[in-house]
């Protein structure tokens, strides 16, 4: 049976929705969670979840993009990646930003 490139794509997707139910389970284990994320990324991956989420704080808080680039020793079109996420005001980026506790 061949299967074409729209039922790939489906499949993927339900492989995407398990992997974040999968994610919310465990969650609440920081433990867990960490050893997850540590065996099913690459090193390097793992390390740029963190860079990548620092590049948005960053960028919320009025940093420019060239010195986000430089803090965080990065390309500035990683940083402009982030950027347009940011720019979509009920974006994933944005909702999670607003629970965040304000910094005085």
């Amino acid at each position: 049976m061949v299967i074409w490139r729209k039922e790939r794509g489906a499949e993927k997707e339900e492989y995407t929705e398990e992997l974040i139910g999968l994610i919310h389970r465990i969650a609440g284990n920081e433990n867990l969670l960490k050893a997850f994320f540590r065996d099913i990324l690459s090193p390097a991956e793992y390390k740029e979840l963190g860079v990548r989420w620092q590049i948005v704080k960053q960028l919320a808080q009025g940093v420019s993009h060239r010195n986000v680039a430089k803090n965080l020793h990065t390309a500035v079109a990683t940083v402009t990646r982030g950027s347009r996420e940011l720019a979509d005001k009920e974006g994933g980026f944005r909702q999670v930003l607003r629970k965040l506790p304000k910094k005085d």
